[in-house]
């Protein structure tokens, strides 16, 4: 085994436990605001180490801008996705606790 698989192999690694945890983080959390938040963190940090570990394997720069597209296409759609998850869930909290209230008046 090279060096080059061997570092590529630790980065899959911490990639596949980041994304175990933010499963995890799934079933410990208490609500589904706190949820999303841990599975959007972890999935990100997660990917990201997984295709840095793919990036070094494969070593061709061709390859590599690839991955970098993906990477930055990871930051920015999974932390915006999380973002309008919460924010719909949050107004549907609103709403229902404004109908609780117009009904015990």
């Amino acid at each position: 085994m090279t060096w080059n698989e061997l570092i590529s192999a630790t980065f899959l690694l911490f990639g596949v436990l980041f994304i175990l945890i933010a499963n995890l983080g799934i079933l410990i959390m208490p609500d589904v605001i706190c949820r999303a938040h841990s599975l959007s963190k972890a999935v990100t940090l997660g990917i990201l180490l997984m295709l840095i570990g793919l990036w070094i394997y494969l070593g061709s720069e061709d390859v590599g801008f690839k991955i970098l597209l993906t990477i930055l296409f990871q930051f920015i759609t999974i932390p915006i996705s999380s973002h309008l998850f919460i924010f719909y869930i949050s107004h549907q909290l609103k709403k229902q606790k404004k109908e609780k209230t117009t009904v015990m008046r």
